[in-house]
């Protein structure tokens, strides 16, 4: 059995951070997982900057420190746990935000979507979150355009405890409503000039690695082939007194003619983009309104 020896603690007897992380990146490796979650959970640890974590490789490793990264790395190998679920921190946009297992921890292709709209808003705008999470696009468009006014929504209420968190910690004024994406702002008859969501976007019948799977499901998963969020929330869309002047989704690599001829079916004269990835994947769809 490979994982037999998650069983047996690694005896410290003064072990260096050098020889810390050799051990944990042999021992991830061995386990078809990545080598470097070993660095980043030690310099958490350890709480080292990145310009000293190289003079500090010769220092003896604290038993309480190794005690601690011992069990983080092997639960990681067992179970797929994010490092993010062991630090409780992600970047996004350069920022430092809160996540735990009530929210989706936020991929490198949102801060694309991020790059992509900003440059539109003006200071004048009312931009709306749907399907917030953690609050890491409403929050970080409140920090790029300060004059706007941002409100975000979400069903669940855990979620939305934890977007507000990271509003207070990075000093942005957004506004939080619990809710069905549109629903809540349709009721406080706020109208947006600017909707942006990365609502849930996977096929049910997809299969994800054990790492991604500690996300919320409904934060990941949704009917019709991933599509059905996009479609309750066109549908909303109706219910507003105006239509926004833009629109961004983030979505599936594969839902960019799906998601346009849904859009332009149900709104005559809709001007809808889809944008790619630095993968080259499609990843965006940007939706202009006269």
């Amino acid at each position: 059995n490979k994982l037999k020896n998650l069983k047996n603690s690694v005896i410290n007897m003064n072990m260096t951070v050098f020889e810390a992380r050799k051990w944990a990146s042999s021992f991830l490796k061995e386990h078809k997982r990545e080598a470097g979650v070993a660095d980043i959970l030690l310099k958490f640890l350890l709480n080292v900057p990145t310009h000293e974590w190289l003079l500090i490789q010769r220092d003896a490793l604290d038993d309480a420190v190794w005690q601690t990264f011992e069990a983080w790395i092997k639960e990681h190998v067992r179970t797929g746990k994010p490092v993010e679920h062991f630090t409780n921190e992600v970047t996004f946009f350069d920022r430092t935000f809160y996540v735990n297992e009530h929210v989706l921890i936020p991929r490198p292709e949102t801060e694309e979507l991020i790059v992509a709209i900003k440059d539109e808003i003006r200071d004048d705008d009312v931009i709306v979150d749907l399907g917030t999470g953690s609050g890491i696009i409403a929050v970080t468009l409140k920090k790029e355009v300060p004059d706007a006014a941002v409100y975000a929504t979400d069903i669940s209420t855990e979620a939305l405890k934890i977007a507000a968190k990271n509003a207070r910690n990075l000093q942005a004024e957004v506004t939080f409503f619990q809710g069905d994406f549109l629903e809540p702002i349709i009721d406080e008859k706020i109208a947006p000039t600017v909707i942006v969501s990365n609502p849930p976007y996977i096929a049910e019948t997809e299969s994800l690695s054990d790492t991604v799977l500690h996300d919320p499901k409904e934060a990941l998963f949704a009917k019709n082939n991933g599509l059905f969020a996009y479609e309750k929330i066109v549908n909303q869309l109706n219910l507003l007194r105006k239509k926004p002047r833009l629109i961004a989704f983030e979505i599936g690599f594969d839902q960019g003619a799906a998601l346009t001829e849904l859009i332009t079916g149900k709104v005559e004269g809709a001007a809808v983009t889809v944008l790619q990835d630095i993968n080259g994947k499609d990843r965006i769809v940007l939706w202009r309104n006269d």
